[in-house]
């Protein structure tokens, strides 16, 4: 069985669904890199485990990026992955991360920018821009604070989505000054103790309602104890 799709990584599974907790410096779907992806791993482990011939189905309801490890859900079959999608547009799919990020936030606050997808180099960035700029789609996210630690000028929050825009939770709070620990795409400043490839962005917690049953189902995972996150005292 793959190292990322086992008992230690899937926290729900049943004929519709899979919720599994994705690891960083892998992507969702395939990219440039050539590297192999979530979707490529979760669909090989259905196809060993219920012994399935020909083709797999699995249904991407919502991406996380490539540095960024936490909680996801992937659809089974064509019917949830529809479900799930419209309630994504009618933004009755709650997601919250924890994030560490630079500088002392504000105890908490809702946040709202125009956001456009542009091209660097051989990647996209996300740029805030003002309303009514051709291409900006609104981004709206809310933030509390978790725990600040001004010798380390950093902070602990917890954010949760209001909207899905490419990268949103680094562009935004990076527009605030308050740049993801380890993001240095969109301007993380400080000095690490160690060399840091991937983003302190994690994917805690997921609410929706089953695409079948209709019961509200809850996931929630921590981040691995270990630098950034142990720097706080919250519980991991």
């Amino acid at each position: 069985m793959c190292e990322y799709v086992n008992e230690n990584s899937i926290l729900y599974e049943d004929s519709h669904l899979l919720v599994i907790v994705k690891p960083p410096f892998i992507s969702v779907q395939s990219d440039n890199s050539g590297d192999k992806s979530m979707y490529r791993y979760i669909k090989e482990y259905i196809k060993e485990k219920y012994n399935k011939p020909g083709n797999v189905y699995l249904g991407i309801v919502h991406r996380l990026d490539k540095p960024v490890s936490g909680v996801m859900v992937f659809a089974k079959n064509s019917k949830s992955a529809s479900r799930l999608c419209n309630a994504i547009r009618e933004h009755k799919f709650e997601k919250n991360y924890y994030a560490v990020v630079n500088g002392m936030t504000e105890n908490s606050d809702v946040v709202t920018n125009y956001l456009i997808k542009r091209s660097v180099g051989l990647g996209y960035m996300a740029k805030v821009v003002f309303e009514g700029t051709k291409y900006a789609k609104k981004a709206v996210l809310s933030y509390k604070t978790i725990e600040r630690l001004v010798h380390k000028n950093l902070s602990l929050v917890e954010v949760k989505l209001e909207t899905g825009r490419f990268h949103q939770i680094r562009v935004q709070m990076a527009a605030l000054g308050h740049p993801i620990y380890g993001d240095k795409k969109y301007g993380s400043y400080i000095e690490y103790d160690v060399d840091i490839d991937s983003l302190a962005l994690f994917a805690h917690r997921l609410a929706f309602k089953h695409p079948t049953t209709k019961e509200t189902m809850i996931f929630e995972s921590i981040p691995k104890d270990i630098e950034p996150w142990n720097y706080f005292s919250f519980e991991l």
